[in-house]
Parts: C-alpha cells; sequence; structure tokens
C-alpha cells in the first residue's frame, strides 16, 4: 500500500464530501434569494411556493434512508453520481418551468430524489474512515455546506440583480451536475476497501484495531437493533423537533426582511451570515466534541438555536436581524457536524448510512412541513412573528427530549 492512500486518503473523501455538499448546500439555501424574483415574475403566493420547498425536504430527506442504506451496500460513488444527475437535471427544468405542477415535479420530486444522495452519503462516508479524529472530520466536511450557504446567496443575489433568476438557477443546476459526477469517482466506501483502517492508517500500525469486518460487526449495531432502544427513538423525536424549524430562515428570510424595509441585498445578506456562523459551529463543536461529548455539543447548539427564533421574534431593524441570523447559523452548523457523528458514537460506523439516513428520514418527513406552516401563518396574520415563536418553541421541546436521551449499552456500542 502506497504511503498516499496510507496517510491521506480519508481526508481525500473527506475534502470530496467537503466540495459536495458546499454547492449542494449552497444551491438549496439559495432558494430564499430566489423566492423575492419567483414571487414577482410568477405571482404566485408564499405559501406555494414554500409548500413546494417542503415537498423536496420532505422527498430528500424520505429517500435519504435508500440513499443512506446504498451507501452502506454499494458505495458512495454510485450514489453520489445518480444523486447529481438528477439534482443538476431537476433544478435546470426548475429554471423553465412556468405553471405550478412543474415546480413540484421538477423541484418537490426529481430535484429532491437528487439532494438526497448529499448529506447522508457523505457524512457517513466520513464516519466511516474517521475514529478518534470524527468530530474534526465531520467538523471539516459539514463545514462545505456551510462555506456554500455563506457565499452562494450573495453570488446568486448579484447575479440574479443583472441576469435574472432564470439563467442563474440554470447554471447553478449545471454546475451541480458537473461536480457531483466528478467527485464521486473519488469516494470509496471505506478504509477496509483500501486495506486500511479509520484514521488513514495502515492495518499494521494500528494493534488496537483489527481489520476484520467480524469485529465491526459485533461492536456495530445494525438498524433493527438500534431501533429497540429508547436512545434511538428519543433522539429521533428530537430530530422531528429540530427539523420543523431548520429550513424556515433559509426560506423565509430575505421575504421577512424586506417586511421589515430592508433591501433584497441587505436580506440577502442575512443567508451569508448564517453560512459564516454556520462554518463556526462546524469548526467550533466538531473538534470540541471529541472533547465534552457529542450530547453535550448539540445541547449547546439548540440554546443557540432557541435565542436565535427569540431574536427573528423581536427584530425591528437589520441589526438584531444578523444577531438572529449569526445564531442559527452557529447552530446549524453543530447539527450538521454532530448529528452523523452522535449516530457513530451510539451504535457504530459499519451501519452508519442505514441508521443516520432512517433518522434524517424520519425526521425530515415529519419536519418538512415547517416552510408551509411559516409561510401560512405569514399569509394569514401579516406577520412573521407567530412563525418565530413557534420556532422557539419547537427548538425548546427539541432540547428536552434531547437531555433526556439515555446512552446506549456500552457493551454494544462501536469504540
Amino acid at each position: 500500500m502506497s504511503l498516499f492512500p496510507s496517510l491521506f486518503y480519508g481526508w481525500v473523501v473527506t475534502a470530496c464530501a467537503f466540495v459536495v455538499l458546499f454547492v449542494t448546500y449552497g444551491v438549496q439555501y439559495s432558494f430564499g434569494v430566489f423566492l423575492p424574483a419567483m414571487l414577482n415574475e410568477l405571482g404566485w403566493q408564499r405559501a406555494s411556493l414554500g409548500g413546494a420547498f417542503s415537498l423536496y425536504t420532505m422527498v430528500y430527506s424520505g429517500c435519504s434512508w435508500i440513499s443512506g442504506r446504498l451507501t452502506d451496500t454499494a458505495g458512495p460513488r454510485w450514489v453520489v453520481t445518480a444523486g447529481g444527475l438528477l439534482l443538476g437535471s431537476g433544478i435546470i427544468a426548475t429554471s423553465q418551468m412556468t405553471a405550478q405542477w412543474q415546480l413540484y415535479l421538477c423541484y418537490g420530486l426529481i430535484a429532491a430524489l437528487g439532494m438526497s444522495s448529499a448529506y447522508i452519503p457523505c457524512n457517513t462516508t466520513v464516519v466511516k474512515w474517521f475514529q478518534r479524529k470524527r468530530g474534526l472530520a465531520l467538523g471539516l466536511a459539514a463545514s462545505g455546506s456551510s462555506c456554500g450557504i455563506l457565499l452562494c446567496p450573495w453570488v446568486t443575489a448579484t447575479c440574479i440583480a443583472r441576469w435574472g433568476w432564470r439563467p442563474v438557477y440554470f447554471a447553478c443546476g449545471l454546475i451541480i451536475l458537473v461536480l457531483l459526477v466528478t467527485l464521486a469517482r473519488f469516494m470509496v466506501r471505506n478504509p477496509e476497501q483500501l486495506g486500511l483502517t479509520p484514521d488513514g492508517e495502515p492495518v499494521a500500525q494500528s494493534p488496537t484495531l483489527l481489520p476484520d469486518s467480524q469485529t465491526d460487526t459485533f461492536k456495530s449495531w445494525t438498524l433493527p437493533e438500534a431501533s429497540s432502544t429508547l436512545a434511538f427513538w428519543l433522539f429521533g423525536f428530537a430530530l422531528v423537533a429540530m427539523f420543523l424549524t431548520i429550513p424556515v430562515p433559509f426560506v423565509h428570510i430575505v421575504a421577512f426582511a424586506q417586511d421589515l424595509g430592508v433591501s433584497h441585498a441587505d436580506g440577502a445578506l442575512a443567508v451569508s451570515i448564517m453560512g459564516v456562523s454556520a462554518l463556526l459551529g462546524n469548526l467550533c463543536l466538531g473538534p470540541l466534541s471529541d472533547r465534552i461529548g457529542r450530547r453535550s455539543g448539540m445541547a449547546v447548539s439548540l440554546g443557540v438555536h432557541i435565542s436565535a427564533y427569540l431574536l427573528f421574534f423581536s427584530a425591528q431593524g437589520l441589526g438584531v436581524l444578523y444577531a438572529g441570523a449569526a445564531a442559527f447559523g452557529f447552530f446549524y452548523g453543530g447539527l450538521t457536524t454532530l448529528l452523523p457523528a452522535l449516530v457513530g458514537d451510539f451504535f457504530g460506523r459499519l451501519h452508519a448510512g442505514s441508521i443516520t439516513g432512517f433518522l434524517f428520514a424520519w425526521a425530515g418527513v415529519l419536519g418538512a412541513w415547517g416552510p408551509m406552516i411559516a409561510g401560512y401563518l405569514r399569509d394569514v396574520s401579516g406577520s412573521y412573528q407567530p412563525a418565530f415563536l413557534y420556532g422557539a418553541a419547537t427548538g425548546g421541546l427539541a432540547l428536552a427530549l434531547l437531555l433526556l436521551t439515555p446512552r446506549p449499552a456500552v457493551s454494544r456500542r462501536a469504540m
């Protein structure tokens, strides 16, 4: 085995995951930047566009169970390739839509199927490549989505002002298609396929880690075994509460800023601020969780999440709005890093794709109504304040459930 894969291939996989998450989540959470231009041209209600995003979230979350399972069995290479083709073509088709049914078909179904190949396959593959440095590696990989959220809204807002939303969305789809198909070739399912062990060390240099897959089978929970534990279900319900609020700021923050009398460009900057803070959440809470534990790190991020929604509720101008965006971004970065890491710590790495994918799918499908609920509350009340109160309340529920979640039996936990 050459020096390169022995020392660095885990980081190559991490770098590929970073880029995939950068482009997919950057475009996904630029949807709120496209929203005002779509409303102006198409004349549809916010609830209609929010409903399309809710369907999109429901489909890609629900299919994450399948993509996670396929990542465990067939490997991320084919999963990410298929996802790039579907997501890219779906967004390209959405850029040409003229009717609501086309939006729901092209974006809510086709693009959503492709998006299911991003978060779960990339992050659970990283989980399999690292053990001692799992928090650090996942923090770096997940920071791709944060960097995308930081840069893409500003870039797309600038381009929309010059060329309009349709050409810009077309270009986004094309970039996704090309990048994902290319990067997928470098993603390997697990280190054992290259004769390595987690953290990229050769087997001969890892006497405490047995290369035999039977060791992982003994130490790792299967999905049926994990689902028989109280920890699995309490954590799953906590995720449902989180997912009810996660997409809301990304979809509605620009429109909310315009309700406050803020320009479109200044409103789009709030999304970029979320990206900056999400990056900080990735890079801070990932390595910190290697020291204080994943659950403690996630509890910190949820406390910041509740504060973010209370800031949104009280916002009357840019200062408090940006503070809320910063707080929410930090929470989001922490969650994207700690979710797969917590599953890997609790239930092992061998079946991390299936278990994380199931939890993500279940929570995502039930929580996908968040943007539609927020849009409906805005339409009927004329204000986003009821939606922000709902966000703070569900965040509090998620924190309570997380704190009640026990650790699975140590005798079955992967080391």
